[in-house]
């Protein structure tokens, strides 16, 4: 069968986490080795580099900043591209998963490896979450992936769970969504902002780029949603919050409503009307500090206007949901017939309550 190897492209602030996830739960998950790829040699981030060694991840680098990079104590194990060649599973965490496509995976279009993007790669592949439409993945087919945004996660399984529910009925009239996004992540020092910003809706269809892709999503599963979002930041750095607003097709009672909630597994329900609070919990108690759960919906925001139509609001667990799904299609791509039963190690850091 040969070694299982994974490699990660960047390491902000999706790759790094998933380095270390990847590298800490390597023999549960069956990968003989994990190689991560840093493209700038920088002193500020040489302690991370470090720490992801321990881990037993091995750093791989560009030729020419080979040197550079031994300059300041961090000693590369492989070059870019030999990295890319000897790994099973490549997933690029960086903004240009789109270009490094044209540049390198498309060299490996037809063989045995797996590319697996983020959110910000529109079109680098058949879009994904986990839990919402691993069925339409093809064995043989699908070699190009891309992990939906955490938001996109946000609203794909409010649509599952509440208006799809577990016997999976069409039964959305439609979805109205506005994301209010955190202005940075705590590892980012730049972007930050001043106070509430709001976007602009460049989508006729679907608003922004949340509800396009949550539509796009669907559609693996041969559904034709009608979904529209709307996008601010918020000057936090903690959690995203939503707004949702969804039209049913069938009256629905909001025991009915509990019950879907309570029973997909993905979904976690809080008492906190806090973002800090939830992000606190996460902190202290999840993997790597992440929620993995797709969505926290504040259980004293549900309302039902009449009877066919659900309201509430929801934090978004940064990008814990973006990270499982980014390890599931992994482990799909290196063992799609046992790849559920090896993410069973992760279920500790899913909540019913936070």
């Amino acid at each position: 069968m040969g070694k299982k190897i994974v490699h990660v492209v960047g390491t902000g602030t999706i790759g790094e986490p998933l380095i270390g996830i990847l590298s800490t739960f390597r023999e549960a998950f069956g990968i003989d080795e994990v190689t991560f790829h840093k493209r700038t040699p920088l002193l500020t981030d040489r302690s991370k580099v470090t720490v992801l060694g321990q881990k037993g991840a091995k750093l791989c680098v560009d030729k020419e900043r080979r040197e550079k990079f031994k300059e300041m104590g961090m000693e590369p194990h492989y070059e870019a591209e030999e990295a890319i060649e000897r790994a099973n599973v490549i997933i690029d965490c960086t903004p240009v998963g789109n270009e490094n496509k044209q540049k390198y995976y498309n060299r490996y279009t037809g063989n045995s490896r797996g590319f697996i993007a983020q959110g910000s790669a529109f079109g680098f592949g058949k879009m994904y979450a986990r839990g919402i439409n691993d069925k339409a993945l093809e064995r043989g087919s699908d070699q190009f992936l891309q992990v939906v945004s955490c938001n996109t996660h946000n609203l794909a399984v409010l649509i599952d769970a509440i208006a799809l529910g577990p016997e999976k009925e069409d039964a959305l009239e439609e979805g109205r969504f506005v994301c209010m996004r955190r202005a940075n992540d705590l590892s980012q020092e730049g972007e930050f902002i001043p106070a509430p910003e709001v976007g602009k809706h460049d989508d006729p269809r679907f608003g922004t780029h949340q509800g396009r892709d949550a539509h796009y999503l669907f559609k693996t599963l041969g559904l034709d949603l009608d979904i529209y979002s709307s996008a601010l930041k918020l000057n936090t750095q903690y959690m995203h919050t939503i707004y949702f607003d969804l039209k049913l097709r069938r009256p629905l009672t909001m025991d009915e409503v509990m019950r879907r909630l309570k029973v997909n597994g993905r979904v976690a329900l809080t008492n906190k009307k806090s973002s800090a609070a939830v992000f606190s919990f996460g902190r202290d108690h999840g993997l790597f500090g992440r929620i993995l759960n797709q969505t926290v919906i504040a259980s004293n925001t549900l309302t039902l206007k009449g009877d066919r139509e659900v309201i509430g609001m929801c934090f978004t667990p940064q990008d814990g949901n973006s990270l499982i799904s980014s390890i599931s299609a992994t482990l799909w791509f290196l063992y799609p017939d046992s790849y559920e039963e090896r993410l069973k190690v992760l279920k500790p850091y899913f909540f019913k309550e936070i």
